[in-house]
């Protein structure tokens, strides 16, 4: 691939949070993108078909196994399809022809992970494995692929470090995404093909994840329900605005991995190897105290938060904080949003897309 030319990318997971966004940032450049996405009700669904509407693909137009066309950018298509469709998978790759695919679908949450656990083989293993073959048997010049900040499990020296190793997990997602970096390693050794890992921490911003913290305290706040807070509190995370990751990732597209000659088996290094593969953190490494993020939630909106103090969650961890010294060396990037500007951008889409009476947000 030649970082000068325009490419013809599939990114999976296109009506989910970062896959929507991440789209949206190639067209705006000019490469050509087929999304993909299976829809899943994981949670609801009416975000997900808004996100793909503001990038002009109708919900009328949406066919399972069809490429439906944006009425917006004339280089975007979408296809509703599930990962574990090894036919359709195989169809798709052989008439695209893609330079590069961005693998962000998953069966997504830790604790979901917990009481689901059939969901993440059948998407975030099998699923992922039909990505390896097709991009292996299609000749695919590079795959990128979303790993998570929850593999480092029960790691705690700080900041986390992508040249730790991390086998521990502590949540069945964890060890899916885990799983993930392992295959696409064992293809970069056998077949040559350039495959970088990306360990996302914590991500929020406009258009999130409305299982995820921001999103749902921002609703409770609004409705005057209680949150949920965890671990009484006493909980650190390296939030990192959508931005901020999209710029890593779009990095990393162009960027693929040649394969580290220093490397040795004598010490091996988990983030890197003599094949053609890489793995980064892409955090903010600024970490925010939880209680911290919510008053900043709680002044924006004007509001107090009522709390419901809780217990840890089985799989989570007590704190994150992101090293992102490779990013910063190889590609020169460093992700930089406050915390409190992410926030405000996102209750500033919150409200006009939830259409909070207005004066809520930020009185």
């Amino acid at each position: 691939m030649n970082n000068s030319n325009k490419k013809k990318i599939l990114i999976t997971g296109t009506a989910g949070f970062i896959g929507f966004h991440l789209a949206n940032r190639l067209l705006t450049r000019g490469d050509q993108v087929v999304g993909l996405d299976s829809i899943n009700d994981y949670y609801d669904v009416n975000v997900k078909y808004d996100r793909l509407a503001y990038a002009g693909i109708k919900k009328e137009d949406i066919t399972y196994g069809k490429a439906a066309q944006s009425h917006k950018h004339p280089n975007y298509r979408f296809v509703q399809m599930q990962l574990e469709d090894r036919e359709g998978l195989q169809q798709l790759f052989a008439e695209e022809q893609f330079d590069a695919v961005v693998n962000l679908a998953a069966q997504a949450g830790v604790r979901y992970s917990i009481e689901n656990p059939y969901a993440y083989l059948d998407s975030n293993l099998v699923g992922f494995l039909n990505i390896l073959e097709n991009c292996r048997h299609h000749k695919v010049g590079h795959l990128a692929f979303a790993s998570s900040s929850s593999v480092y499990g029960l790691n705690e020296k700080m900041p986390l470090s992508t040249h730790d190793n991390v086998d521990h997990p502590i949540s069945l997602y964890a060890a899916t995404k885990k799983s993930n970096e392992l295959m696409a390693h064992t293809y970069s050794h056998l077949y040559g093909l350039p495959a970088t890992g990306l360990r996302f921490f914590t991500v929020y911003g406009p258009w999130g994840r409305p299982d995820m913290a921001l999103f749902l305290f921002t609703e409770a706040i609004l409705k005057g329900e209680p949150i949920k807070v965890f671990n009484y509190g006493k909980m650190i995370r390296d939030f990192t605005y959508i931005d901020d990751i999209v710029e890593g990732v779009v990095r990393v597209i162009d960027n693929p991995p040649q394969g580290n000659a220093e490397w040795s088996g004598a010490e091996p290094d988990p983030a890197s190897s003599p094949a053609p593969y890489k793995v980064y953190n892409i955090g903010n490494q600024n970490p925010v105290q939880l209680m911290d993020f919510i008053s900043a939630i709680e002044e924006t909106l004007g509001k107090e938060a009522e709390k419901q103090m809780l217990p840890m969650q089985p799989g989570d961890v007590a704190a994150t904080k992101a090293d992102v010294s490779d990013l910063v060396e190889d590609l020169g990037y460093k992700p930089a949003t406050p915390v409190r500007e992410g926030i405000n951008k996102f209750l500033e889409w919150y409200q006009a897309y939830f259409k909070v009476e207005s004066g809520v947000v930020g009185e």
